[in-house]
């Protein structure tokens, strides 16, 4: 399971991957696709990188061109499969709000019951 910064750094690198099997990227064009509540520095971004690659997210080669820092990212299974992950982590969560819901409704009418016999 991926963290806050985690999530939204591989949500950056599937948006610039744009469905291709890979990109060539720079840190800059990354940080700048992050929302603007993650503040994010190169070398937490490297980090955050290396990790997604330990997971098998993808395959990561750091080069440089005309003095740049660029990344060479190629998606692996895992990240193809990001997108809809992501959407499955959504319905979990909205499923489970509304068992929670169903149960304290369940929970309230049968509060009145209750008092209805009892009170």
């Amino acid at each position: 399971m991926l963290n806050r910064s985690e999530d939204e750094v591989m949500r950056a690198v599937y948006l610039l991957c744009d469905g291709t099997e890979g990109c060539l990227v720079s840190p800059a064009e990354i940080l700048s696709v992050l929302s603007r509540n993650e503040k994010l520095g190169e070398d937490e971004l490297d980090d955050i990188l290396g990790a997604l690659q330990c997971d098998g997210y993808f395959d990561l080669i750091r080069s440089e061109r005309k003095g740049e820092k660029m990344y060479v990212i190629n998606l692996k299974e895992a990240g193809f499969a990001y997108r809809r992950t992501s959407k499955q982590k959504q319905r979990d969560i909205s499923f489970k709000i509304f068992l929670a819901l169903l149960g304290a409704l369940a929970t309230f009418v049968f509060g009145l019951i209750l008092k209805g016999l009892f009170g």
